[in-house]
């Protein structure tokens, strides 16, 4: 009769135990999924895209930029830019870039003003808020050919203004307080497309690289300008570039 009792007690306390445990949350092995990113890729309404003939030379060889089949090829010589037709206060932008070799230098010019393009010599830069397009390869060439550690610059998306234009950088920022060095490192090597989607309102620029926010600033003067490509010494290919006019 005790043994008896004794096994329906052991039965009763594993059936108890059992339960208890099912009713406890699973721990799963498998790492929690990634949230999703919200890419802009400039297929929504009031996107249009960028072509041939929405820009024009300013200081650049006739051989420096030429189009084909939706990808903009810049050889990088000699140190220039094309510019937009239009001039733009607030717009978003999206762009894919690759460089063709490793050190490679380019960016892009929002806001650049007008009175920097009027006789812009050969292998001069305008005035504006530079969104860096610069590869990984650059900062050991820099530091080889200088002598100097590279930090006041990085290769993932650094926003800064040049020339007379201002802008107060969004942490963090380079040592001189002038750029805004990205929060993340999200740019992919040589001759992989990134993808860059910039956004300029009210005096402020933001930009994500390859699909998640990284660097900008803000209190930008002048708020107002052309869009430019820069060609700086490296070839580099553009493509997907759309453009959005914002009130």
């Amino acid at each position: 009769m005790k043994n008896q009792i004794k096994k329906s007690f052991l039965v009763i306390t594993a059936g108890f135990a059992i339960f208890i445990l099912n009713s406890l949350p699973r721990i799963s092995a498998d790492p929690p999924l990634a949230e999703p990113k919200a890419v802009i890729d400039g297929t929504e309404l009031g996107w249009q895209p960028l072509t041939a003939s929405d820009f024009t030379q300013v200081n650049c060889d006739p051989e420096t930029w030429s189009w084909k089949d939706g990808v903009v090829h810049c050889t990088g010589s000699p140190v220039g830019v094309i510019r937009s037709k239009q001039v733009y206060t607030n717009f978003e932008l999206v762009a894919q870039w690759r460089m063709l070799k490793s050190g490679g230098n380019s960016g892009i010019f929002v806001w650049t003003t007008e009175d920097s393009l009027k006789d812009l010599k050969r292998n001069q830069l305008p005035h504006g808020v530079e969104v860096q397009v610069l590869d990984h390869g650059y900062t050991e060439q820099y530091e080889k050919e200088t002598g100097r550690k590279a930090d006041w610059f990085t290769t993932n998306g650094d926003v800064f203004p040049v020339g007379k234009t201002t802008m107060k950088p969004f942490p963090p920022a380079a040592p001189d307080g002038q750029r805004s060095f990205p929060r993340k490192n999200l740019s992919k090597g040589v001759n992989e497309w990134n993808h860059y989607y910039v956004r300029a309102i009210n005096g402020e620029v933001r930009l994500w690289v390859n699909g998640e926010e990284v660097s900008g600033g803000t209190g930008i003067e002048p708020r107002s300008g052309y869009l430019s490509l820069e060609s700086e010494g490296s070839p580099v290919e553009f493509k997907g570039l759309r453009i959005r006019v914002l009130p």
